[in-house]
């Protein structure tokens, strides 16, 4: 069984940036693609970022292509989402998700999934 406890959230100024951690524990986090989303107020969680058990493959949703950057460290167990440019639209509850091995665009492909933490984008 997989914990994933993301960390790093808070309110930023539109145009700024954040970077968002994940720690992993209770698994072998270097079989684990990796994977972001985010939840809006009223919207479906959706795809943000996701990147693969060795961190040589990643892929980004439009919306985020060119400001957010994924990354792991399997030595700390840990995935990261630099967050840059953000924007008022940014705004939601990002969660991280674990899959083994391959990565995915679909939220119903991960196993295992943190709490959350809260990103307000202000204008």
């Amino acid at each position: 069984q997989v914990q994933l406890v993301e960390s790093g959230g808070g309110l930023v100024q539109a145009g700024g940036s954040l970077r968002l951690s994940c720690a992993a524990s209770g698994g072998t986090f270097s079989v684990y693609a990796m994977g972001w989303f985010r939840q809006a107020p009223g919207k479906e969680r959706e795809f943000v970022s996701t990147i693969s058990w060795s961190g040589s493959s990643t892929y980004y949703a439009d919306s985020v292509k060119g400001r957010f950057t994924i990354d792991r460290d399997n030595t700390k167990n840990t995935v990261f989402l630099e967050m840059n440019s953000v924007k008022p639209e940014d705004t939601a509850v990002y969660y991280c998700a674990a899959r083994l091995l391959t990565s995915s665009i679909y939220r119903h492909d991960y196993d295992y999934w943190g709490q959350g933490t809260q990103v307000t984008v202000s204008s």
